[in-house]
């Protein structure tokens, strides 16, 4: 748990999302394992300067661990051992990223950054007040997704079974319920409205 807001807590929700997309796109044209090692430096160093505790750093980048042992093993075998360890270094950069963001940021603001920044988009047919709210929707199911990720893996070491299609399968199947349950949920709103 973080200890007390810090100075990366106080910051602006537009600038901490701005920060995150030059990130992003930075860490993109990185292109060597000391770029993207000194990439990782950093965003631990804001997590150490946000105050946020290892286990809860570690926690946001977790639910994305299989995924970048298989992009890593995949990578291995096609473009070789240092071309590999950038792209699946990458990842967890730009996932641990991400995480320090919302960490820091309240969800309201970062939603009402967004809209804001969508505002320019109506004169093209874009509702600012959606692309908050499937944002929101985004950002809130992030946490179920996980939750049932760790459940499964759970029943996976109890079953003493290590396997991707049991672990998968499991995931998929309770992702598309959450989704089918939102659905019916907003279009039961839509109908009441």
């Amino acid at each position: 748990m973080t200890r007390g807001p810090s100075a990366l807590h106080r910051l602006p929700a537009g600038a901490k999302l701005a920060a995150l997309a030059a990130g992003s796109l930075g860490l993109i044209l990185v292109d060597s394992l000391p770029g993207v090692l000194m990439a990782l430096g950093l965003v631990a160093a804001g997590f150490a300067a946000a105050r946020i505790s290892p286990r809860l750093a570690w926690e946001q980048v977790r639910p994305v661990a299989l995924l970048v042992a298989i992009l890593f093993g995949a990578q291995i075998w096609m473009v070789g051992l240092e071309p590999a360890a950038v792209v699946a270094l990458r990842v967890v950069v730009l996932v641990a990223l991400a995480g320090l963001v919302t960490l820091t940021t309240r969800t309201g603001d970062l939603l009402a950054t967004i809209e804001r920044a969508a505002h320019p988009l109506r004169g093209v047919g874009v509702d600012p007040a959606r692309v908050a709210l499937v944002l929101s929707l985004a950002i809130r199911g992030i946490p179920v997704l996980a939750d049932v990720s760790r459940r499964v893996q759970d029943a996976q070491r109890a079953r003493g079974r290590r396997d991707v299609r049991a672990y998968a399968v499991p995931v998929v199947v309770g992702a598309l319920r959450r989704a089918d349950a939102v659905s019916e949920a907003l279009a039961a709103r839509g109908r009441a409205d």
